[in-house]
């Protein structure tokens, strides 16, 4: 999987850049998770919980995307495809993605959480 973290030389936010297949996680992290160190905790152990076999599937909703976890993947996907809505959300329309009303974006646990640390060690939480 191929991704790049950089900061916007005009905000200096932080901006997470990932290949087609999983272009959704991008926006997702910037988001739902951005420096919000509370978030990255609470994921890194939802993971820990369907590793042990606590749960079998966890689903975070958050304001405009949902990550669902389980013992093999997390899919990453906007609200909008929960709800039934038509209409993307305006950060997604504005990033001019390839997407749909369906589209999900998925990776490995694993994967998933080294990406979760990778952005905690980029963003310093």
């Amino acid at each position: 999987m191929e991704y790049e973290f950089r900061h916007d030389p005009i905000s200096g936010q932080a901006k997470a850049l990932f290949s087609l297949e999983q272009q959704m996680i991008g926006p997702w992290l910037e988001t739902e998770v951005g420096g919000n160190a509370e978030m990255l905790s609470a994921l890194l152990i939802a993971i820990e919980k369907i590793e042990r076999k606590h749960q079998h599937e966890i689903t975070v909703t958050g304001s405009e995307y949902s990550v669902t976890l389980t013992d093999q993947d997390a899919f990453i996907q906007p609200n909008t495809n929960l709800n039934g809505t038509e209409d993307l959300p305006e950060e997604l329309a504005v990033q001019e993605l390839h997407i749909d009303s369906e589209t999900v974006s998925a990776c490995g646990l694993d994967d998933f959480r080294q990406i979760l640390l990778s952005w905690a060690k980029f963003t310093k939480n």
